[in-house]
């Protein structure tokens, strides 16, 4: 299958052909770029998680699913590696639904990424929380003026690391986060390629987590000035990290289940 997909966020304006069925880049490579993907994604997650934890009263956020996941981990006492991963699959099955067949493979896949993506998410974690002193003492408490504007620069950073790193394995698509393979499937099966509207439409399984969350415990944490900018631009920086990040890494073998005219 060959999906024609207008990748500019901007009403579309670039046709970009997608191929389902071949591979344009060697198998080193594709891994190559998964894994520094994965490290940037993991990385700006807990990026954006930690500064929205250090400045009080907290009005920064997290990135919107890692918002959504942390809610849901404190409402079931889970820790991050738990709450990344109860989620991603029950979001795998959602996109099972979306595909209309089980396909075991892609779920497979799904969990695959979810374990290590989980994992560095914890070791992010205790590196900027100070678990490794030796290494680094971790990010202080935000006590002045200048910290905070630090911090939320460094809040949106997150954010663009998440974007830049869903960029690069969603064209290597080797293995995917299942959210990011919601947000794929949203882009090429029902919103012509526009990352941007995709993206928005991906956030509504994170909304009902933490509408579930806030319904169990009475409290709204880790929401606000960096998770809107996350959902007014992530999208957005994706799609134009299509087109400047490793500019000739084409979308690879794009599968978004069999589409009818």
């Amino acid at each position: 299958m060959k999906v024609e997909a207008a990748t500019d966020l901007n009403e579309g304006a670039e046709t970009m052909d997608v191929t389902s069925n071949g591979r344009t880049i060697s198998m080193g490579k594709a891994i190559a770029y998964f894994a520094l993907s994965l490290v940037i994604n993991s990385a700006g997650n807990v990026l954006t998680l930690v500064t929205s934890a250090k400045i009080h009263p907290s009005f920064l956020g997290a990135a919107y699913w890692s918002a959504a996941e942390a809610n849901l981990g404190t409402a079931f006492h889970w820790n991050l590696f738990w709450a990344f991963l109860v989620m991603g699959f029950l979001t795998a099955v959602l996109n099972a639904i979306l595909i209309h067949h089980w396909d075991w493979k892609r779920i497979a896949g799904n969990m695959v990424f979810m374990v290590p993506f989980s994992a560095l998410i914890q070791v992010f974690e205790d590196f900027f929380t100070g678990k490794y002193p030796a290494l680094f003492a971790g990010l202080p408490e935000a006590r002045s003026l200048g910290m905070v504007i630090l911090y939320i620069g460094l809040n949106f950073l997150g954010v663009a690391f998440i974007a830049v790193a869903i960029s690069i394995y969603q064209r290597v698509n080797l293995v995917l986060h299942p959210a990011d393979d919601l947000m794929q499937i949203l882009r090429f099966r029902y919103f012509k390629g526009n990352a941007a509207r995709a993206m928005w439409a991906s956030y509504i399984p994170p909304t009902i987590m933490a509408i579930i969350a806030v319904i169990i415990t009475h409290t709204f944490v880790n929401f606000g000035l960096g998770t809107i900018f996350a959902f007014l631009a992530q999208g957005g920086i994706t799609g134009i990290a299509d087109k400047t990040i490793f500019p000739k890494l084409k979308h690879q073998a794009v599968d978004v289940g069999k589409i009818d005219d």
